[in-house]
Order: C-alpha cells, then structure tokens, then sequence
C-alpha cells in the first residue's frame, strides 16, 4: 500500500513539473535538489492545510478558553526578528558584492554573489512557511477579528509565490522585495514579541508606522520592479509583470485595513470626546456617564 501511494506520489509529482516546465520553461539548475523546490506538491498541500485549520481552527476553539501562549509568543517572535535581520543583512551585502544593477538585473551576472542571494532567498521562501504560525496562534489565543482577507491571502500565496521564483527566477531583480521585506519584519516581529509582554504594552507607539512601512515597501517595489520593465535586461519580463501586479493587490487591501483601523479609529475617539465634553455641560445624567467611564478606564489600567 506504502508502495502504491509513493508511486502515485511520484507520478503526480512528474505530471506536474512536466506541465510546469512546458507553461514556465526551464528551471535554474542551482537549486536542482534543494528542500521543498524540487516538486510544488509539498509547498501545495501546506497551503491547503493551511487554509483548512483557518477554516476549521475557529470552530474547535468556539467552545475552549483561549490559550494564553506569552512565553511562546516571544521566543516565536524573537526567532522571527532575528531570522529577518539576518536576511536583510545578508541581502545587502550580496546586492553589494555582486554589483547588482538597481533597475534591472539579470540572474547570471553576479557571480558567487548570485549564489549567496539565493541561499539566503530559500530561507525568505521558508520563512513563509514559518509565518503560517502567525494565524495559528491567533486561532489557539481566539483572536478571530485579526484572520481577516487581508492576513489569510498575504500568508496563503507568499509561500507558493516564493516556490515559483525560487524555482526559476531565484536571484537578479527578485532581490528588492524580500529585502525591504525582511526590514519590515525586524520591526513587526519585534513589536510582536515586545507586545506579548504586558508590561511593554504602553511604551510600544510604533504599530501604525509599520502598516504605513509596509505600504511604503509595496509601492518601493512597484517602482523598483517597473525599472526592469522600462529599461529591460535578461531578467523575464513577465515575472515583472506579475509582480506589479501582486503588489497593487497588496496596496489595495492594506490601504483598506490602514483606513478601517486607524482612520475610523481616530473618527470614533474624535466623536467620543465631542460626546464627552456635551455631556460636561448638559448635566449629571451624561455626567453621571461621564465618571462611569472614568472608572471604567480605572479599572482598564490596575488590568
């Protein structure tokens, strides 16, 4: 029976490569071999996994009380940031060491540099499958309201994306995006982690700034990547092409997310406060509100 589903398994696997390499062309022999690139299947059922314990997560937990996971939290987070450094760093140093060309470069010219990119790129494509932890322990802590649209797409097809341009565009142009992204990562795991420590909470200010630095990244990248498009090399055009067009995706919904969040936020406290100070001077029934709601905050600050 083991044996029958491997062969299956192998079979499934040559089918879909076959039908890969006739749509995509090609494959760059440097990462022939390497974990998890070598068939999609893997990357393919992750996904799927991944968008059942989504789905089916909330459910079990409905009726649970919600794990607490502090001490976890950290050292996920601190793991995360440190990962992220790494890869920035090394990023940097690569583009340095290879000469890479800000508005286009090919993925053969760099040398040994070439190399050292994609190394550190396989671990940016991990690093993805890693983060699929960022929604589960949302689901363990009954954080419903944060698996929105928005967190679910970005997590579910960065990894499958990063299997396809590891598999054959895995250095050159492809480079800028997982640079700035990892950059952003250092500050948001690290706010994470800081925040999963109570008594951190009221010194983190940074939250807003990092949803502005992710948008700020996106559009980098929209301009970074239609350089290659204007003033082309030997990197394919249509990876740019649809790398462009992710990227407004990702603008769309994280602008939607910016203004439901923080826009209506500030519309609601502006509102609250109006009401607060009506309330001052039309009398002790909405003064009586009034010092309720100081309690209230009272208690709110001895939690």
């Amino acid at each position: 029976m083991l044996v029958m589903s491997s062969c299956r398994m192998e079979l499934l696997d040559k089918t879909i490569n076959s039908y890969l390499d006739v749509w995509l062309g090609p494959r760059d022999p440097r990462v022939k071999g390497w974990l998890l690139l070598e068939n999609y299947t893997p990357t393919f059922i992750f996904s799927v996994l991944y968008l059942l314990i989504v789905w089916l997560g909330p459910k079990y937990m409905r009726n649970k009380q919600p794990f607490s996971c502090r001490g976890i939290l950290v050292v996920y987070n601190l793991g995360l940031t440190l990962l992220s450094l790494y890869m920035f760093y090394e990023l940097l140093t690569g583009v340095w060491e290879g000469g890479y060309n800000f508005f286009c470069q090919d993925t053969h010219s760099g040398g040994e540099a070439d190399m050292k990119i994609i190394r550190v790129l396989w671990w940016y494509y991990f690093s993805k499958l890693i983060e699929f932890m960022d929604t589960f322990f949302f689901i363990l802590r009954k954080n419903n309201h944060q698996i929105t649209v928005l967190h679910v797409y970005h997590h579910a097809t960065m990894l499958n994306i990063w299997w396809f341009v590891m598999n054959w565009v895995p250095c050159g142009h492809s480079y800028f995006g997982a640079t700035l992204n990892s950059f952003i990562h250092v500050l948001m795991y690290s706010y994470y982690g800081l925040s999963a420590v109570p008594a951190m909470r009221p010194y983190l200010w940074w939250k807003k700034y990092i949803t502005q630095g992710q948008l700020t990244q996106f559009v980098l990248t929209i301009f970074q990547t239609s350089c290659g498009v204007v003033w082309p090399c030997a990197f394919p055009q249509g990876w740019l092409y649809f790398q462009i067009s992710y990227m407004i995706s990702l603008i769309i919904l994280f602008t939607n997310f910016y203004i439901q969040t923080y826009n209506k936020k500030a519309s609601s406290r502006r509102k609250e406060y109006q009401n607060g100070s009506t309330a001052t001077v039309n009398g002790y029934t909405n003064s009586f509100s009034s010092l309720e709601n100081n309690v209230k905050q009272r208690k709110q600050r001895k939690d």
